[in-house]
């Protein structure tokens, strides 16, 4: 192993981030080279010799048990999110993983049949790394009219909502506190990581951010960890100015690595009107928001022909 690995620089930045304060130590010592608490200081809170903890932050030992790992948990005052990416990390720290190319995902047929129910409503669907794998009208209206609306069905050119978030600055003004989006955001990465430390393309994105975005390296080198569950936002739209929003992500029970994600207003709302001036202005640009179960690559608009001229007939969605 090279470096101290995920679960090694985790709990180094964990550590750093507390001071002594923070767990009930008085501060004597002599002056402090580095923020946060020393290594001995957090081995003596979690009752563990500061060689083994310390052979854990270099990545040198991968056995710790779920008693110490508990132990070290409580020391670093690590939440619920935290402590489940920390185990994960830890798990996989265990095993040597294999690398494999995984498979562009797809969308079931039953997620389809979801999203156009929910037409309603602006929605997308992302795939777990955050891929948008399918959004029904409203929902590429409201997030990305300035992408094309078929581009989710290629997995070749599929966009991705961390890499527009961080790259794309249509997306960077959109969202009024873009901080607070984006580290909800790499938050979000940060568990996805934990989760599928093997994954390659996963991988890529977090080095492509890396290399791109200063503002993704500050982020990603704070560790912090938390799912994207439900939080309001304040977009700035360019069609129909100031709307606020709620987005909420639901599990896909079919589908549990992708993920449905719904922006709703209050009744009776600005923003509510907004967004149904939003759906007049953008459903007659989109004849293709119907969704239809197609193959992979571009989704055939109803009545279109077949490249040799034939009838347009659609092939059934194999699924996930």
């Amino acid at each position: 192993m090279n470096g101290p690995g995920p679960l090694g620089a985790f709990l180094r930045a964990r550590r750093t981030r507390l001071r002594p304060e923070d767990v009930g130590l008085r501060d004597l010592g002599p002056r402090r080279r580095v923020a946060g608490l020393r290594r001995e200081e957090l081995a003596e809170l979690a009752g563990v010799s500061v060689s083994y903890y310390a052979r854990l932050e270099q990545g040198l030992s991968r056995g710790a048990s779920a008693e110490v790992l508990g132990s070290i948990a409580r020391a670093l005052l690590l939440d619920g999110h935290e402590r489940e990416h920390l185990d994960r990390l830890a798990d996989a720290a265990r095993h040597v993983p294999r690398v494999r190319r995984p498979r562009p995902e797809k969308l079931a047929d039953e997620t389809r049949d979801l999203l156009r129910a929910v037409d309603g409503v602006p929605a997308i669907v992302l795939g777990r790394r955050t891929d948008v794998l399918a959004w029904n009208t409203l929902g590429h209206a409201l997030l990305a009219g300035h992408l094309d609306f078929l581009g989710p069905d290629d997995p070749a050119r599929r966009p991705n909502m961390s890499r527009m978030l961080f790259l794309d600055p249509h997306c960077h003004e959109l969202y009024a506190d873009w901080e607070r989006k984006a580290r909800a955001v790499v938050g979000n990465l940060r568990s996805a990581v934990g989760r599928h430390p093997e994954d390659p393309l996963l991988a890529e994105l977090i080095g492509e951010l890396t290399m791109k975005s200063p503002e993704f390296v500050a982020l990603w080198g704070d560790h912090g960890v938390a799912p994207c569950d439900a939080a309001a936002y304040e977009l700035h739209h360019p069609v129909v100015g100031t709307v606020t929003v709620t987005q909420q992500t639901l599990s896909i029970a079919r589908s549990p690595e992708q993920v449905l994600i719904v922006c709703t207003t209050p009744a009776g709302s600005s923003s509510g009107q907004a967004l149904v001036l939003l759906r007049q202005a953008s459903g007659s640009r989109a004849p293709h928001a119907e969704f239809p179960r197609s193959g992979p690559g571009r989704c055939r608009q109803p009545g279109e022909a077949d490249r040799d001229g034939s009838p347009g007939v659609d092939n059934p969605d194999d699924g996930s």
